[in-house]
């Protein structure tokens, strides 16, 4: 939080000339509520000049470029299909396996990609950090926003195999908006927490690629969240992604049970992570 003060002057002293600059005041908050989102707002052209500089240096002097966001979902798609679809014959809500993994798979991409971004963003920006003043929170809004370039490149696939399937997109697809802000949220919410952690133990760096692994297992991703009892559907919406990816599948496809419950505990677990992030960082 910073705090323009004027130099202090005497009672009996003349007003102080126009070229005195004033004082700059750089101080924690005072208070636990004390987030300054405003401040995040006026900084919103640094903001995005963080957003571009990512993906410029991400796309920078590569072959494949753009490709490589297509490619690798696809190839993920295709081992899930043989291994999760073909072999061991896991359902897939009436869906053809391709399209059942692939709408997981690019929600999931987002999110992973934005939580690795995220975790480093502090420590990789620590020379620009101590030298001057802004809003610590652009980072991380940075981080999280840079894969929607990403997102938005395999979104376009996944709507071009969904048709190619002969699915066509129904009603239901007006909510996507929505499932997307609730991932964005997510990403953030769980990447102020590591961020903030990582700054303080270098050991989260080290962690983060077996977290991100395990918490697609344990993600609705390579098989329905209908196998799960439903007396633990509750328990098992506690995990924020488990109603992102269930929702794609139902927006986009209008296939299986909406998932009511499980994205209400989903939605109230995203905003109870996001909040505590906040304070957090």
């Amino acid at each position: 939080m910073a705090s323009v003060t004027a130099p202090p002057q005497s009672a009996a002293s003349l007003p102080a000339p126009a070229s005195v600059a004033p004082i700059v005041r750089i101080e924690p908050p005072r208070g636990w509520l004390e987030l300054r989102l405003d401040e995040v707002w006026e900084y919103r052209e640094l903001l995005y000049f963080f957003v571009w500089r990512d993906i410029k240096i991400r796309y920078k002097q590569t072959v494949i470029g753009v490709v490589w966001v297509v490619l690798q979902p696809i190839m993920t798609m295709g081992v899930f299909t043989i291994f999760f679809g073909r072999l061991a014959k896991l359902p897939s809500q009436g869906l053809p396996y391709p399209v059942f993994y692939f709408a997981a798979l690019v929600p999931w991409a987002y999110f992973a990609t934005a939580l690795g971004n995220c975790t480093n963003v502090v420590v990789s920006n620590q020379h620009v950090i101590t030298k001057v003043y802004f809003p610590r929170l652009v980072l991380p809004l940075a981080a999280i926003c840079s894969p929607l370039v990403d997102f938005c490149i395999g979104f376009v696939v996944m709507i071009a195999l969904t048709v190619g399937f002969g699915i066509r997109p129904p009603a239901t697809a007006l909510l996507l908006p929505v499932l997307i802000v609730l991932a964005v949220l997510t990403a953030l919410g769980v990447g102020l927490w590591t961020s903030a952690l990582n700054a303080l133990y270098r050991d989260v760096t080290s962690i983060l690629p077996f977290l991100i692994q395990f918490w697609m297992l344990a993600s609705p991703v390579a098989y329905p969240s209908s196998l799960v009892p439903e007396k633990w559907r509750w328990l098992y919406g506690l995990n924020p992604m488990a109603g992102v990816i269930d929702g794609f599948r139902w927006a986009l496809t209008g296939r299986g049970q909406p998932p009511g419950m499980l994205l209400a505990v989903s939605t109230v677990m995203v905003l109870v992570v996001l909040f505590g992030g906040l304070l957090f960082f």
